[in-house]
């Protein structure tokens, strides 16, 4: 007999616990950690039977009773260990172990057939389903049923027996009496119906006693009664499904309903059709990308070889793949590159060594289908082979495989593993992917890698499966015709077209030595005989076939990066009316300059003053300063005409402000009395007065940068003289830029740059475009490049990877190119605005000398200048350029000479390509400040801001601020040096600092481009120089 059925797991949580023989809760609990404790401490090599704890073994008088069978006392326990769940059953010693075990092995089949694939946690969320398998195969602790499909059968039926109609006489039926949810004692008492069914098949002869155990107390099924889940008064809908955090509840719904009408609706005949369908759309993908490798004339796997360390060979590892490959056919091509032909795996293989140099490594990774990185179990890569890693990851690769060459010179042996973990732990920071670092010194693994290089599906590099590209082949370069140019001559470059279609029209890169256009496109193909020997596959062998493939037409692309010039013509009766500079009386504030159509030119009404004033005195003070006119007479010189500056004007709006707050004009004497009357200082005083401010005010700033933009004028300079390109904002990100101010100040061919209104579509277009036409990917052609320098040809480095990519449409030409550009934190210092750069977009490399400025987007397409980008910041970085289109990877080098590496650039930066726009206006800001001299409530007096009337009556429509968040407005100029009043509103206090900001358009400066140069001229940046 079997007296309990227990499952947990290796927590020793249980997840089933069925007892046949009634216990105690505490003994039963007792019982389980004592037996889990037994199983879980046992030795694997240790069989699957125990004798049962002393909790329920019988004392040594009841053993001996006649009244008490010893063959019905639990005795014996048996388990089997699945993953993380134990088997155990408890049974009485009558009962057969082997026996048992396969009834154990029966009930795991039928729940994984029930469940598929059955875990841990099927058994917890579907209890029910676990207990009506268990109820198929035993009752009472008798087993019932051993059948694997007549115990999955019961238990999937079981939900349609439970709708039956009762049976003859009204009794239920026996399938209703053994369903899921009755229990043990339940089913005791239809204990005859079990001996009278012929339907249940007894596979074991157990002989025990069928007597029903003692009943345990329970309480009625009409009092279990399950109440209404309690909902908060404020559980609305909404937070109720806030709450739920996305999932949905089926509890309502049939176990295994669909989400959609249409999939509800679906046979089952259905479904498996729509998932043989999209099975296949994969596999037509899987081989639409592969396709291009196949034939024994397919494209070749583009693999580099790339030493990260100084003890390395790429040469050599080139030479040991093809041994552990077994290589039919090995030819070299130019640069050093080796061609080989795997005939186990059908493939044809391009291995591209390099050597140790950064721009020949990152040239190769473009072109590259594969990586290989190689590392050394000797040296660390150090601070060059960092650079060459962070230089890789930055522009894109492909697949990577890395591998250690030279570890089975490490002795001890144990060492090796240490090793290859160390080397995988650093590789994996780069390239978090690489699951595993190969030896070339293994077979095995040398096989593996090969394994992969030859059946793996490239990833490919967005940027360049957009445009048509080949790894260049061979180079020739025939004589000069007559016809051509002197200094100019034709270039053949002979490779395998891969990425998009190969269109004659379109414009050419070749490495670092510009765009060019397309003569004509020939075939090239390889001899068509299947087995080829070593000798005859030389690639300047002369192809079978000189097809021309395809030639230009009328629509081929010129060379031209700026529109055609044209005389601008403008409707002059159209054109509104711009007041000439000399006519303006005031700045430019958003787009409208105020006070330059008032009536100033009148006359003023001469101001009522205490009488023996002078006319430096008259200076300081506003309006008329009493009701009477006794003691005040009217200030004007020998010819009539004003001398005092004009009041306030109405267009200001600054008097009404505050109102409330300002004194009547009777009680001025009392906020400036007249025995205290503001002199102005002698000029030595007033110099020392102002280097003590700006001192104190060049410490504030170096400590907490509060304003970096703040200037300082000289106090002889006239401020709207030299600020006179520079407007003021009411709102940097809403107000309106009006661009006719900047007409004159725009570079040389700002109008000659290409316009993109609308980017997206615009770059949809010129994607779609390579399509249609053009040479297919995977074919072997000739491309007959017209018009190359003959330079080049002196200058060519041929060990160097060459690579061909074509251009899409508009590419060459010029525009602003924004690229958003983030500052690497290991960097040590701030990098300043136009400083030189080398900039590395796409195939192209730029020397730039870009303007930063803000990311965001903003109403009016205006966006802050940034003097400096400080180390892990990012912004915007904008200069003239041709156009590259899509998001495309960028890298920022600059040239340090002094530094201890071979190679001469260090990667300071990475973003990528924005949309281009000359629309976008990036603004510099400046912000003069000055310091509160005296306040009376509301009431200011600034100095130190400007220092001449003249000026405070230019910038007068400008809004002040402060630092603490306080704005206001010019009320009125005092004196002859500067001082003005000024209205603010709230009080401000007396260490805060008075500012007000200006704007003006700066605009990006042109990039040149790298060409390259003799290998020997020592003076240039890495054998490459600048193309005026």
């Amino acid at each position: 007999m079997i007296n309990a059925v227990l499952v947990f797991n290796n927590s020793g949580q249980p997840r089933l616990t069925k007892f046949y023989t009634q216990l105690d809760t505490s003994v039963q609990q007792r019982l389980i950690a004592e037996i889990f404790t037994l199983v879980s401490n046992r030795p694997a090599s240790s069989c699957n039977f125990l004798p049962l704890p002393p909790l329920l073994q019988p004392p040594a008088s009841a053993a001996s009773s006649p009244t008490q069978p010893h063959n019905d006392t639990p005795s014996l326990v048996t388990y089997r260990h699945y993953a993380t769940l134990y088997f155990i059953l408890i049974s009485t010693s009558t009962e057969s172990p082997l026996a048992l075990l396969d009834l154990i092995q029966v009930f795991v089949e039928a729940l994984d057939r029930l469940f598929e694939n059955v875990c841990e946690l099927d058994l917890i969320f579907n209890f029910e389903t676990l207990h009506a398998c268990l109820g198929e195969m035993i009752v009472g602790g008798v087993v019932v049923e051993t059948s694997l499909e007549r115990v999955v059968k019961g238990v999937r039926e079981q939900g349609k027996v439970a709708k039956r109609r009762e049976g003859p006489g009204g009794t239920p039926g026996l399938s209703e009496v053994v369903g899921v949810g009755l229990g043990v004692n339940v089913l005791w008492l239809y204990a005859p119906y079990l001996h009278m069914t012929a339907t249940i098949p007894f596979r074991f002869k157990t002989g025990g006693s069928m007597a029903p155990m003692p009943e345990a107390h329970h309480h009625r099924a009409s009092s279990k009664t399950t109440h209404k889940p309690f909902k908060s008064r404020h559980a609305t809908k909404s937070l109720l499904k806030e709450l739920a955090k996305g999932k949905l509840d089926n509890s309502s719904k049939e176990k295994g309903g669909r989400k959609t009408p249409h999939q509800q609706v679906m046979s089952k005949f259905d479904r498996r059709n729509q998932a043989k369908q999209i099975r296949k759309i994969k596999h037509a993908q899987n081989v639409k990308s592969t396709s291009v490798f196949t034939g024994v004339n397919g494209a070749p796997r583009v693999v580099a070889i790339v030493p990260l360390c100084e003890d390395l060979n790429a040469s050599k590892a080139v030479e040991r793949l093809n041994e552990v490959g077994d290589a039919e056919a090995v030819w070299l091509l130019q640069g050093g590159q080796t061609r080989v032909r795997m005939e186990r795996f059908k493939q044809n293989v391009v291995y591209v060594p390099v050597q140790r140099r950064l721009l020949e490594i990152m040239d190769a990774c473009r072109v590259a289908d594969f990586v290989v990185l190689l590392v050394s179990p000797d040296q660390e890569p150090g601070d060059e082979g960092e650079l060459m890693l962070k230089a890789i990851e930055g522009q894109g690769v492909s697949n990577v495989l890395a591998m250690v060459q030279g570890l089975d010179r490490v002795e001890p042996i144990k060492r090796r593993g240490q090793i290859v973990a160390s080397l995988k732990s650093y590789i994996t920071h780069f390239f978090p992917s690489q699951e595993k670092v190969l030896s070339l010194d293994s077979e095995n693994e040398c096989a593996n890698a090969v394994r992969s290089l030859c059946t793996t599906t490239p990833k490919g590099v967005k940027w360049r499966e957009d445009r048509s590209w080949m790894l260049v082949e061979d180079l020739q370069w025939p004589e000069p015709r007559p016809e051509e140019q002197l200094d100019r001559g034709e270039v053949i470059v002979t490779g395998v077209v891969r990425g998009r279609r190969l269109k004659a029209n379109r414009l050419v890169q070749v490495g670092d030595w510009g765009h060019f256009q397309i003569e004509k496109i020939k075939n090239a193909a390889l001899p068509a005989s299947r087995k080829r020997k070593a000798d005859e596959m030389a690639v300047d062998q002369p192809a079978q076939s000189e097809e021309v493939l395809e030639t230009p037409n009328t629509e081929q692309e010129d060379l031209d990066e700026l529109a055609p010039y044209e005389a601008p013509m403008e409707d002059i009766e159209g054109m509104p009316v711009y007041e000439a500079p000399t006519e303006r009386r005031g700045v430019l504030l958003d787009d409208h300059h105020y006070y330059s159509d008032d009536k100033t030119h009148l006359p003023e009404q001469p101001k009522r003053l205490p009488k023996g004033t002078s006319n430096y005195q008259a200076a300081w003070f506003l309006g008329d300063m009493s009701d009477t006119g006794s003691e005040y007479e009217d200030i004007t010189d020998g010819e009539g005409d004003i001398t005092m500056e004009s009041p306030a004007l109405p267009q200001d709006g600054v008097e009404g402000l505050d109102q409330a707050t300002l004194r009547d004009p009777t009680e001025m004497a009392s906020e400036y009395p007249q025995s205290e009357m503001f002199l102005d200082p002698s000029p030595i005083d007033e110099a020392r007065q102002i280097e003590e401010y700006r001192a104190s005010r060049k410490d504030d700033a170096e400590e907490d940068l509060e304003f970096p933009d703040e200037i300082e004028l000289h106090p002889k300079v006239l401020a709207r003289e030299r600020l006179a390109k520079y407007r003021g904002l009411k709102s940097l990100k809403t107000s309106p830029w009006e661009t006719r101010e900047d007409k004159a100040h725009e570079p040389e061919d700002w109008d000659r740059l290409l316009q993109v209104p609308y980017y997206k579509r615009a770059r949809r277009q010129a994607e779609n475009e390579s399509l249609v036409g053009g040479v297919a990917p995977g074919t072997r052609v000739n491309v007959h490049l017209r018009s190359i320098p003959l330079s080049l040809r002196r200058a060519y480095n041929a060990p160097k990877p060459l690579a061909l990519y074509s251009l899409l449409p508009h590419e060459q030409k010029r525009t602003v190119v924004n690229v958003s550009i983030t500052l690497s934190s290991e960097h040590s210092k701030a990098l300043k605005s136009k400083d030189e750069l080398i900039l590395q977009c796409g195939p192209r490399r730029f020397i730039i000398a870009p303007l930063f400025s803000q990311l965001g987007n903003t109403r009016n397409d205006v966006h802050k200048f940034l003097r400096y980008l400080h180390p892990g910041q990012t912004a915007v970085a904008s200069f003239i350029a041709p156009l590259t289109w899509g998001p495309v990877p960028a890298l920022f080098f600059q040239y340090s000479p002094s530094s201890s590496q071979t190679t001469p650039l260090k990667l300071i930066a990475t973003g990528t390509t924005l949309p281009p726009s000359t629309n976008r206006i990036i603004a510099k800001r400046i912000i003069l400040t000055g310091h509160p001299y005296k306040i009376h409530k509301k009431l200011v007096t600034v100095r130190y801001m400007f220092f001449n009337v003249e000026d405070v009556a230019w910038f007068k429509a400008l809004q002040l601020w402060t630092k603490r968040g306080r704005s206001g407005f010019i009320k009125e100029s005092l004196g002859t040096h500067g001082y003005f009043k000024a209205t603010f509103d709230g009080r401000i206090n007396p260490q805060d600092a008075v500012g007000v900001s200006l704007y003006k358009r700066v605009f990006p400066r042109p990039a040149k481009r790298w060409s390259e140069v003799d290998g020997n001229d020592k003076a240039r940046t890495d054998g490459l120089m600048i193309e005026e």
